[in-house]
């Protein structure tokens, strides 16, 4: 698995920086979750309009590969949005050199070794890209599939508690799978994102949780991302950090 291969990832923890503080602030004195059609309304409108704010910093992005809780892989980038919108990361520093091969004079049998593990690399980097290609259909949520999940009766907006709103949407890209948005009430902040869903078998678990941090101007952004892909124990954590203006 390389780093390559999990680039749309940590682009679409990135992406998922939109401020939906008006759901919270749609809220009466009773702290009365808002309507569906009230949410559906606010959702389509922050998806449209988020991030914007975001464009304008660059941060430190760190990204940590785990294999069954080992740590395989490390890797820093610089990160921002370039003029035509796409999100830009430059490496920062030098990335550890490749340790040769200590065949040994194996002949064949080192030969044969070394085509299995690329054989493994290679399934391991086509799961990943299958995984990251179905949480790119969660993450920013589609505001057709958000519609949907509405005139479907899908969704679900809990009662505040412990100071958050949770947004439920049950069956939103495939059947049995979950996605919660989580609200701060009070501060009327975003305050995560969670997604629980399945390759092809259902026992086959992906899940990915976004929890977000608000810098002093009130932008949100995805502080730190969790994605889980259970059957193949692996783990990958993205944090983001350092935000600083934008110089262009």
């Amino acid at each position: 698995m390389t780093f390559k291969q999990l680039a749309l990832l940590s682009a679409i923890a990135g992406s998922m920086a939109v401020s939906i503080t008006s759901i919270a602030a749609s809220q009466d004195a009773a702290q009365t979750p808002p309507s569906p059609d009230q949410l559906v309304a606010t959702l389509k409108q922050n998806l449209a309009e988020g991030a914007k704010k975001l464009r304008q910093y660059e941060w430190v992005e760190t990204t940590v590969i785990s294999l069954k809780g080992e740590e395989k892989a490390r890797k820093q980038n610089r990160a921002y949005y370039g003029a035509d919108g796409k999100l830009t990361k430059i490496p920062i520093g030098t990335p550890p050199a490749k340790a040769e091969s200590q065949g040994g004079g194996g002949g064949r049998s080192g030969r044969l070794k070394e085509r299995v593990v690329e054989n493994k690399k290679d399934e391991m980097q086509e799961y990943m890209q299958k995984a990251v290609a179905l949480v790119h259909k969660y993450v920013p949520p589609s505001p057709e599939l958000i519609q949907k999940a509405k005139d479907g009766k899908k969704l679900t907006v809990q009662p505040p508690q412990a100071g958050r709103v949770r947004v439920e949407f049950k069956d939103f890209v495939q059947p049995a799978d979950l996605m919660a948005i989580d609200v701060d009430a009070k501060a009327l902040v975003l305050g995560g994102l969670s997604v629980a869903t399945y390759l092809e078998k259902k026992e086959d678990v992906v899940t990915l949780d976004v929890r977000f941090g608000t810098l002093t101007d009130g932008t949100s952004y995805s502080a730190k991302t969790t994605f889980e892909a259970k059957a193949k124990h692996i783990t990958v954590v993205i944090e983001n950090s350092g935000h600083r203006p934008l110089v262009k």
